[in-house]
């Protein structure tokens, strides 16, 4: 009877501590999926960059400049310039500070397109660069005229075909983003239009 006691009491112990420690590990778990759906709600599609709740998964580091885009002479903001932004491509951009890191001369444009890895559509996506299009030749694209994206500024984009929604020949930026929202370097692209002096 005492041996069969102590075994009862050993094996309740034991599930005790089971018990506890798969508690701690499911609310880590939770916390870990909250976390995870909290960042992921952060990037969803916005005006600009999606719809359906395509979600902004931009690179932390953009990496360099297109080959063959002119880099603008005398530009408004240049390289090393602290901004602040006013373009709403993402929450948290609108009203954010930013450095200036590359400032180009080239038709940029507004695109809607299906991405590659079977997202929803990105409609009136800003922007891409005449330089990111394939086989596009010199000449501005016209609205309504598609082209396929060797852009990667997310994924499902490079390879896609994208239609122009609208255009504009303003100077166009790669900005440095270091916020409690975002942290990017080289972020391609915002416009004139989209940035003010800090």
């Amino acid at each position: 009877m005492n041996t069969f006691k102590t075994v009862a009491l050993v094996a309740g112990a034991a599930a005790s501590v089971f018990a506890v420690s798969a508690c701690s590990t499911d609310s880590a778990t939770d916390s870990a999926d909250e976390t995870t759906a909290a960042s992921q709600s952060s990037h969803e599609g916005h005006e600009g960059h999606g719809a359906g709740g395509h979600e902004h998964d931009h690179p932390e580091d953009g990496g360099p400049a297109p080959a063959g885009i002119e880099e603008a002479e005398n530009p408004t903001y240049p390289v090393g310039e602290e901004v602040i932004l006013t373009a709403d491509h993402m929450p948290g951009m609108d009203g954010a500070p930013a450095t200036v890191s590359g400032a180009f001369k080239t038709y940029i444009y507004a695109v809607t397109y299906t991405p590659t890895d079977g997202g929803d559509p990105v409609v009136d996506h800003k922007w891409v660069v005449h330089e990111e299009l394939d086989n596009v030749g010199d000449e501005r694209l016209a609205d309504g005229a598609t082209a396929v994206m060797n852009a990667e500024h997310m994924s499902g984009m490079k390879g896609a075909e994208a239609t122009i929604v609208s255009s504009t020949d303003e100077t166009v930026y790669m900005v440095d983003i270091d916020t409690d929202e975002m942290t990017m370097k080289r972020h391609k692209w915002v416009v004139e239009s989209e940035i003010q002096p800090k």
